[in-house]
């Protein structure tokens, strides 16, 4: 069997609790016997190695299972959720699936063959090494959905070093470069990890009462719904150690907020990318946004590039900003900071110019976060004749309010802490959610 290191690295923590679902505890071993079970359907169903097989649904334990054996049988797995529904065939067609299992909220699945005959050079290329494999979609909050190709072997070795024990909640999904690193870096650490959690900060918070969680990788945007619903206040908390950002800037006003409800709590920023996978960072401290990357990276023009061992081998639907020395343009525009680390700013693509001026949303999306009655605020440009770009902000009130007091609200605001090229010529209201499936702001 390959991976063996991984089999033999969780055989030993045999009776501990693996997985918490629907208040049931998966200890190690049931976990491995779900594995060889997983091996034999796959064995009956004649799934052969390199076969591009999807997984649809929740994080449950017998999608875990599935997902560990199509490992072992080298299959170039492809985990796809609910949130990407209506661009599922889509998924499918590109990244060349001939299975999908479709699991239901029971935790039963379903088997399905795809019509899908074609391949990719890419894939082709990539079975030549007789190894697992794994197809992740960027969010395409920005713009078109990315399919990323991934070598399992590469992506996994990290997990190799020992690291703490935690009791975490998988918050990321399995379809989610973060979701990938929660499940194996617990599941290497003899940790446990609750999943199929609702995330909402009621269902969140009750989880961490109720598992005495003390590990929660998250995003800004749910961190910024869980202080303005206030349900940390109803649930005993105290079990929770370590709280981990990423996917997004965070707002430092939002940081510095958190850090002063959640005092004994250390905050660390996380770094990683579908592209590149999660690389170990280190954070200045609980309310700094300056971190340190592990690994090669370098800084040209401010734009930050990276090189390092768990890289994509490539997309199957666009060219890889990778040049040929393994070097990744992040496409994320960096500040050096005078004690060395670096601050991300924002993505170079989300800069709005604005009459030759340089505006990075996450400023200004900083600064309306600060205003008493705004759950959640989008920033971008809009094309203007005079300027080529204006500032435009969508805002989700929290108490509704007309769109004129809205918008002078927050150009008031605005007024008093940004130049005026930055202040938001348009503010518009939205009963809409200003993040996808994935809990990060949508751009587009």
């Amino acid at each position: 069997m390959k991976n063996n290191w991984f089999i033999n690295q969780i055989t030993q923590f045999s009776d501990q609790t693996a997985l918490i679902w629907k208040d049931q505890n998966y200890t190690y071993r049931e976990i491995l016997d779900g594995i060889f079970n997983y091996l034999n359907i796959l064995n009956e169903n004649n799934v052969q190695p390199g076969e591009c097989v999807a997984i649809f649904g929740d994080f449950s334990p017998n999608n875990t299972m599935l997902l560990l054996a199509l490992i072992q049988n080298r299959n170039i797995v492809v985990p796809l959720t609910p949130s990407i529904s209506s661009a599922m065939n889509s998924c499918l067609k590109t990244a060349c699936v001939t299975r999908l299992f479709k699991f239901n909220n029971t935790d039963a699945y379903k088997m399905i063959e795809t019509s899908c005959q074609k391949s990719h050079p890419l894939l082709d290329e990539f079975r030549k090494q007789n190894a697992a494999g794994l197809i992740l979609f960027s969010s395409g909050s920005t713009g078109e959905m990315k399919a990323a190709l991934h070598s399992f072997p590469k992506l996994l070795s990290r997990y190799k070093k020992k690291g703490r024990k935690f009791v975490s909640l998988a918050f990321l999904l399995l379809d989610h470069i973060g979701g990938i690193n929660s499940l194996f870096y617990s599941l290497c650490n003899g940790g446990t990890i609750a999943i199929g959690t609702q995330r909402t900060a009621e269902e969140i918070c009750q989880a961490i009462e109720k598992h005495k969680i003390d590990l929660l990788p998250t995003t800004p945007t749910f961190l910024k719904m869980l202080m303005i619903s206030k349900a940390y206040l109803k649930y005993d908390l105290k079990s929770l150690k370590v709280i981990t950002y990423g996917t997004e800037p965070m707002p430092q006003s939002i940081l510095e907020a958190l850090v002063d409800i959640f005092p004994d709590v250390s905050f660390k920023q996380t770094y990683g990318l579908t592209e590149t996978g999660i690389l170990s960072t280190k954070s200045e401290n609980s309310d700094s946004l300056g971190l340190k990357l592990s690994g090669d990276m370098k800084i040209i023009d401010n734009i930050l590039y990276i090189r390092s061992e768990s890289m994509m081998l490539g997309y199957l639907n666009a060219s890889a900003p990778i040049d040929s020395d393994g070097w990744y343009n992040t496409g994320d525009k960096v500040e050096i900071l005078d004690n060395g680390y670096i601050r991300i700013l924002g993505r170079e693509s989300e800069i709005i110019n604005v009459a030759g001026e340089k505006v990075f949303p996450g400023e200004i999306e900083n600064i309306i976060c600060m205003m008493d009655n705004i759950r959640d605020v989008t920033v971008k440009g809009k094309p203007n004749p005079l300027t080529g770009n204006i500032v435009m902000a969508i805002v989700d009130p929290i108490e509704k309010e007309s769109d004129e007091i809205i918008e002078q609200k927050v150009r008031n605001f605005c007024e008093k802490h940004l130049p005026p090229f930055k202040v938001p010529a348009i503010v518009k209201s939205s009963e809409k959610r200003l993040y996808s499936g994935r809990f990060k702001k949508i751009r587009v």
